[in-house]
């Protein structure tokens, strides 16, 4: 369980101070998929880093599993229930073969070689890259490196994972890749916290907070952020094609739900409107 309680982040500069979050309150119970979403700049990134004490709070605290990330003794122990994966997977990478960069977190934890064997074994199987295990990196494909900054994450066994945009730099097919990686890690019980710009990879959590300066300004279902609409297109956000689509139908007169999100959804609706 994460439990976050008056959070604030202060960047310090010569040119002055930037509140990067402003008193932030909320709660993720286990297993819980949570999708964060906002503009450039309005804290997402600084709050991923929070999770697993990359950065510590200048205000109010947060607890990974009843750990206070403030607390210095807490870190590691943060750090082995709280798992990380970054946009580029190039700057994620640290070794010559693929095999070697699932291990290196374990070998930075020092467990024994076999049990490292047995990890990098079972993670790279999980995102199906077992027959590159020999191969080096840079022979990889954007999709395919992040599924072994995945991998790396899974061999951790950590029971919550944090994706900050970790589809931004892929084609269409690594993102599909990596999207359902993430839906799988969830299926098995991961706690999931998924930062991204695509709405509709936000619409597959079961949860949506949106940020604006800092705040979390809403937080619901994906179905009761992405159906409103207008209000999405105040903030300044894209919503999911079917829910526009379905928005710009009822403007023209066909009777649709207004709760409509998915393609499948719309077509349905569209049947039954005759």
């Amino acid at each position: 369980m994460i439990r976050v309680e008056n959070l604030r982040h202060v960047y310090k500069s010569s040119s002055g101070d930037k509140v990067a979050l402003d008193g932030i309150n909320f709660s993720i119970e286990a297993g819980e998929f949570v999708a964060i979403i906002g503009t450039n700049g309005s804290g997402k990134s600084t709050l991923a880093k929070h999770f697993n004490a990359l950065l510590l709070p200048t205000d109010g605290k947060i607890f990974i599993n009843g750990l206070d990330t403030s607390q210095e003794e807490n870190i590691w122990r943060v750090r082995e229930n709280v798992g990380m994966v970054f946009q580029n997977p190039d700057s994620e990478i640290v070794a010559a073969i693929v095999e070697d960069d699932v291990a290196f977190g374990l070998e930075n934890l020092g467990i024994e070689p076999k049990k490292i064997r047995e990890r990098v074994d079972l993670a790279l199987d999980a995102v199906n890259m077992t027959d590159y295990k020999k191969f080096a990196p840079s022979k990889l494909s954007g999709g395919q490196k992040q599924r072994i900054a995945i991998a790396g994450v899974i061999a951790m066994q950590t029971k919550i994972i944090v994706f900050d945009e970790p589809t931004a730099m892929l084609d269409p097919q690594g993102r599909r890749e990596v999207l359902d990686m993430v839906k799988r890690l969830h299926a098995q019980g991961k706690t999931i916290i998924y930062i991204t710009h695509f709405m509709e990879e936000a619409a597959q959590a079961q949860r949506v907070f949106v940020m604006e300066s800092g705040k979390i300004i809403r937080d619901g279902t994906p179905r009761e952020i992405f159906t409103d609409v207008k209000e999405m297109k105040r903030l300044g956000f894209n919503v999911p094609v079917a829910a526009e689509l379905a928005e710009r139908l009822r403007r023209k007169g066909f009777k649709l739900p207004k709760k409509i999100l998915t393609a499948e959804e719309l077509a349905e609706a569209l049947r039954k409107n005759g």
